[in-house]
This record gives structure tokens, sequence and C-alpha cells, in this order.
């Protein structure tokens, strides 16, 4: 299995292309937001807290089994829906104002986003940023900042 992934880290780096889902997630794993829900209003700057039950968090690099780190993807499409989600970056997800990393193994965050309304999600990421098979998600929600 480490000579799969990182033959497919090899190839992804080579052609800029990664296959999402080659490292398994257990049944059940799941990933959701502890402070803030669907239709809040916050204030800018303010922190989001990340949730996981079924699985560890590692950093990014880290080879464990049944562990990831955090992807926060702000506004734009749900994780399956955009365009670029089955071409993925080098890297894994994109690492841009819409895809934020926590490589580090953070389980919190400090958002400053502008005024109106937003969209977060949390996908789960491998040692390689891919999302595991099948991906470990939340639910989008929707956030007003004041």
């Amino acid at each position: 299995m480490k000579n799969t992934i990182a033959t497919m880290a090899a190839f992804a780096a080579l052609t800029g292309f990664a296959v999402a889902g080659e490292t398994p997630s257990p049944e059940g794993a799941a990933v959701y937001f502890i402070n803030i829900e669907d239709g809040a209003t916050v204030s800018s700057p303010f922190v989001v807290k990340f949730g996981l039950a079924g699985m560890g968090v590692a950093p990014a690099g880290a080879d464990f089994d049944k562990t990831g780190h955090h992807h926060v993807l702000v506004n734009r499409a749900p994780y399956g829906e955009g365009p670029n989600d089955g071409e993925m970056s080098a890297d894994g997800l994109y690492n841009d104002e819409n895809h934020r990393h926590f490589g580090g193994g953070q389980t919190e965050a400090v958002f400053d986003l502008p005024a109106g309304t937003h969209t977060l999600q949390m996908v789960l990421g491998d040692q390689f940023h891919i999302p595991h098979d099948p991906p470990v998600m939340s639910e989008q929600i929707t956030v007003t900042v004041e």
C-alpha cells in the first residue's frame, strides 16, 4: 500500500493531477463544525473549531492509519461538485482563498471574512492532502458575517 501511495504521489507531482480516494476512511468517520452551525451570524474575525469522529488528526505527511488533517472549503461549490474536484493539484486539494489547509494538524482556526454571506465545508485530507475513500466531509454551511 505504501508503494501505491508513493507512486500516486509521484504521478501527481509529475502530471499536476491526483486521484482522490486512495486512502480508505473507516465506516462512520465524520468531520463537523463544533462551535458554528448553518445559518449562524458572526463577527469577523471568528474562531471555527473542527470536530472529527471515528478517526484521528495527524499533520500532513504523517503516515498513520485512520488519520487525516482538516481542509475548509470557503465560498465554493460543495466538495464533489466543484470543477476541479476530480483533477486536483499536485498537492491534493488546491491551496488558495477557497481551500484552506490545516496541515499542521490544527483543530481550530481564526477566519477573517468580509461582511456578507459565506459558505464553509470541511473535508479531511490524507497525508498527501487527498480526500479519503469515501471522502470524510461535513455538510456545507452558510454563515453571515456582520
